[in-house]
């Protein structure tokens, strides 16, 4: 059953900030555009690097490691071929929220 699960306060990033965050055994990247919040997988399927630790530009991440590219809104490659899984996230009073399951 897929439920939403807490993750940080809204406090906890500043917008173009990402950080990494384990839900249910699931590794997990999180980033801050603007007021928004956005979830990926946060293992890039190039060499695994860790792309809660990359570089974030406008909504795309750069992988720390090599340097492969995705859109964190949709997990769409921009550069390299494959595609990262999303999650959907809403925020409740201070709390962000990752659905899991």
């Amino acid at each position: 059953m897929s439920e939403y699960k807490i993750v940080a306060k809204v406090e906890d990033l500043k917008s173009g900030e990402g950080k990494s965050v384990e839900v249910n055994g699931e590794n997990i990247a999180l980033f801050k555009i603007g007021e928004e919040f956005f979830a990926v997988g946060n293992t890039c399927p190039h060499r695994g690097g860790p792309l809660g630790e990359g570089y974030l530009n406008s909504d795309v991440v750069s992988c720390p490691w090599h340097g492969w590219q995705f859109n964190v809104k949709t997990g769409e490659a921009v550069s390299g071929p494959a595609k990262i899984k999303t999650y959907p996230v809403k925020v409740e009073g201070d709390e962000v929220k990752i659905l899991i399951g």
